[in-house]
């Protein structure tokens, strides 16, 4: 038995009027060693109390898990396209973010290293190899369609 069907059994007993040490017990009659803790029912108890019954998280306050947001990737993309020799550091007091994220965001979401004092990324993404092959595509449409003058019509 899960933990959140545990929960849920110990909510059914207290909504009976059950005490913590009666919960315990039965859930240890029932379910033996899988039986949840004295402390982790006593806890549950205290929230029903409150009327908190939801086996889920709360949102908690504070600073967000991460900064890697596609609006913070992009800018950092936009200052490393507008000056490739710009530091880590720069950026980071310009986004005000900390230096260790703007080097995670550059090397793993943008794919990108320091090579020569500049900015570069390690290799061709998906929009850059369409790109280039359409690129290529074009120009070979165009020399293949124009007539190649050779030497030995001289």
């Amino acid at each position: 038995m899960s933990g959140d069907e545990r929960h849920e059994l110990s909510s059914s007993f207290f909504l009976q009027g059950k005490v913590p040490k009666e919960i315990q017990a039965i859930l240890t009659e029932t379910l033996g060693e899988y039986a949840s803790l004295f402390a982790t029912i006593k806890i549950w108890v205290a929230q029903f109390k409150d009327g908190y019954f939801s086996i889920c998280d709360a949102p908690r306050p504070g600073r967000p898990e991460t900064v890697t947001t596609p609006e913070i990737i992009d800018q950092i993309h936009q200052l490393i396209l507008e000056d490739r020799q710009i530091s880590a550091k720069s950026i980071a007091e310009q986004l005000g973010i900390s230096r260790e994220w703007v080097g995670s965001i550059i090397y793993e979401d943008l794919d990108m290293q320091k090579l020569s004092t500049k900015w570069v990324p390690k290799c061709l993404n998906a929009d850059q190899k369409h790109q280039r092959c359409q690129s290529s595509e074009q120009m070979w449409n165009f020399f293949s369609s124009i007539q190649m003058i050779s030497c030995r019509d001289w």
